[in-house]
């Protein structure tokens, strides 16, 4: 029992150690998505005409043009900067914002399936989020670098 004990234990010190790979996995994870969207409305045609009328305000008052642009370059530089762990709350801000809006105009309507393309992933992604708003990228992220480096510059310290 001892044995059992001092290896859960020792299991439990390599996680400590293991530090930053809980919020990298959810950055990397969530740009994945995001990626895969922006590169989506590169390439494809915009579909927002049919959708205008159910954006929230004020997105409904913009051109589909530009909800089209503003939504895919949202979606693309969020990615980037998630991988790179670089302002990563006002990315994290923006996406959600981003997320919000095709909740609100795509899957609010749809039901929770994500096979019905309801809103369960939406809200997978908002709950995902929170944690990187909250809590910032993690220590392996540009994020925790330039923090401290500008802490021990404020401070003296080499």
């Amino acid at each position: 029992m001892a044995f059992l004990i001092d290896s859960i234990k020792q299991g439990f010190a390599v996680l400590s150690r293991a530090r930053g790979l809980d919020m990298l996995a959810v950055r990397l994870l969530l740009a994945w998505e995001f990626w895969e969207a922006g590169i989506g409305k590169l390439r494809g045609e915009n579909w927002f005409a049919n959708i205008q009328a159910d954006f929230p305000f004020p997105f409904s008052l913009l051109p589909v043009e530009w909800s089209w642009a503003m939504a895919t370059w949202t979606e693309l530089v969020g990615a980037a900067l998630l991988v790179l762990g670089l302002a990563t709350r006002l990315g994290s801000l923006a996406l959600m914002a981003l997320t919000v809006v095709a909740w609100a105009s795509v899957h609010a309507g749809q039901g929770y399936n994500v096979c019905d393309n309801g809103w369960k992933l939406p809200l997978i992604y908002l709950v995902l989020f929170l944690p990187l708003l909250i809590g910032g990228a993690g220590r392996l992220s540009l994020d925790h670098v330039l923090a401290r480096r500008l802490f021990s510059c404020r401070t003296g310290a080499a």
